[in-house]
């Protein structure tokens, strides 16, 4: 394994790692209805969140690249009438890290430029879809942290 290759996949499996707990760490002071409800009349809640990052990654990762018969229903993602427990939620999240790491680590060099295909996604390759799913991680993070501000500031506590 090359220098650039073990930097990509160090890189890149931190990235989701820290990706990973900073959700964690969001979510740890939530309550179970504040992880499920929406403070505002728009957008998603907290726990729906979770549940679309995990989606997506079991989707894109999951089943594109690893092979792993995932069937991604998007739409239940964000109006699950049911959800599950906000542990259960975030186990679902932390095993489709845990797979996203373990596919990283299993490409070959050559892996990473295989042709790429998946719905809703112009991504050309792999490494650009694994980028991709990253960032989008970072995207709704921002979301999160927005959330769980609000839910501090409606309690009259610090949001941090």
């Amino acid at each position: 394994m090359s220098g650039m290759e073990k930097t990509l996949i160090t890189v890149l499996t931190d990235r989701y790692a820290t990706n990973a707990a900073r959700v964690r760490e969001l979510a740890g002071p939530l309550s179970h209805s504040q992880f499920w409800q929406k403070p505002f009349p728009f957008g998603n809640s907290f726990g729906h969140l979770v549940l679309h990052l995990a989606g997506n990654l079991n989707y894109y990762i999951g089943a594109q690249i690893a092979k792993t018969g995932y069937v991604r229903d998007r739409p239940r993602e964000f109006n699950d009438p049911n959800p599950p427990s906000k542990e259960a939620a975030l186990k679902h999240f932390d095993d489709a890290v845990a797979m996203v790491r373990e596919t990283i680590r299993a490409q070959s060099p050559e892996d990473w430029s295989k042709e790429y295909s998946g719905v809703g996604t112009a991504a050309q390759n792999r490494l650009d879809m694994i980028v991709q799913c990253a960032a989008h991680m970072q995207h709704h993070i921002g979301q999160m942290i927005y959330l769980k501000a609000e839910w501090n500031r409606q309690a009259g506590t610090d949001s941090k």
